[in-house]
């Protein structure tokens, strides 16, 4: 079994400097306000940060509001709450729980005592938001919501990379609509690299192109065709699934000013009836390729796999279970934290 490790910050509070953020399409090209620990969220040119929170906050919230608050907690009444890790993991989410906090209420006070990216054990409590009574409650879940699955991606994606190494870990489209950024962005905090945002920025012949154009070599000339005469640079990857494939690829690239910059290596790694995996035929399309364009694995990829793909010599391993497939990371945000504390232990949660 991997562990999860990471350097822990000596246990203090950093006194986030709060500021608002304008949440825009463009909010995805500026640093979240974490001074020089900010982790950017990756970069977007349509997506809303504003609107996938108002769209968290208004689905919970409904036509009436929260009625249980309204009904128990007095509306001036400011409390403490704080954050308590329930395992460990990576936290991750923590910029984005700043930008809740400030749609729902710009008075309340948030500190931390971890950034995105750092480990937290099981029973730690690692930030604290104060104010509103009202406020805090009403924006708990939401918080939480996107702070587990984020730090749920987040530890997979450490695992994942460490035992990629020297492979560069990836995520792919997989990932929950509405909230690709959100998962994108819990991918580089775990320490990994992102695969294309989307249709848009990066052509990516896969299968069901190369069915279409008639052949591999085809579907590469009509994409150098169609970015010539679009006057478009953007990077093209190409799916090849035999070794027969990569080498018509790598004749045609050899022979013309292609673009193609990588090549998938889909299916080549071979699951083996005792759980291991035959990457027999991944080493040969590396050597076949020999640093001619980055090379990516896809396929039979797992936390017990990727440590072996990762020795094959590929550039890239991607990787669809780091965001479709998530557990998200236990934590909870209390007023009581002796009792939360106290329920945890007896619970064996903390």
């Amino acid at each position: 079994m991997i562990s999860v490790s990471s350097r822990l910050l000596s246990p203090q509070f950093y006194a986030i400097q709060r500021s608002v953020v304008k949440m825009s399409a463009s909010v995805t090209q500026a640093a979240v306000s974490h001074g020089s620990m900010a982790i950017k969220p990756p970069s977007h040119p349509t997506y809303d940060f504003k609107a996938v929170i108002e769209l968290a906050l208004a689905e919970d919230a409904g036509d009436t509001g929260d009625v249980t608050c309204m009904a128990t907690i007095p509306f001036d009444m400011e409390v403490e709450a704080y954050f308590l890790a329930k395992e460990d993991g990576i936290v991750a989410g923590i910029a984005l729980a700043e930008m809740i906090f400030e749609q729902v209420d710009p008075s309340l006070k948030v500190e931390w005592m971890r950034k995105d990216g750092d480990y937290v054990h099981k029973g730690l409590k690692f930030g604290k938001v104060s104010g509103n009574a009202h406020k805090i409650v009403v924006a708990e879940r939401v918080v939480l919501n996107f702070m587990q699955r984020m730090s749920g991606i987040a530890t997979l994606t450490k695992l994942m990379a460490d035992a990629a190494y020297p492979a560069r870990i990836l995520e792919t489209r997989k990932t929950a609509p509405g909230l690709r950024l959100v998962d994108k962005w819990a991918v580089l905090i775990g320490g990994g690299k992102n695969h294309r945002m989307g249709l848009f920025d990066m052509v990516m012949i896969k299968d069901n192109h190369i069915s279409a154009a008639g052949g591999i070599v085809s579907a590469i000339r009509s994409v150098d065709e169609y970015l010539k005469q679009k006057n478009l640079e953007l990077d093209v990857e190409v799916e090849t699934r035999t070794l027969e494939e990569v080498r018509e690829v790598l004749e045609y690239v050899s022979g013309s000013k292609s673009r193609v910059t990588r090549i998938m290596l889909d299916n080549m790694v071979v699951p083996l009836e005792n759980g291991d995996v035959d990457v027999t035929m991944l080493k040969d399309a590396v050597e076949l390729i020999n640093g001619r364009v980055e090379t990516e694995a896809s396929g039979n990829v797992t936390i017990e796999t990727v440590h072996k793909i990762g020795q094959s010599g590929v550039t890239f391993i991607s990787s669809g279970a780091l965001t479709h497939s998530v557990k998200a990371l236990d934590i909870s945000l209390k007023i009581d934290t002796e009792l939360a504390l106290e329920v945890g232990r007896r619970t064996k949660r903390a």
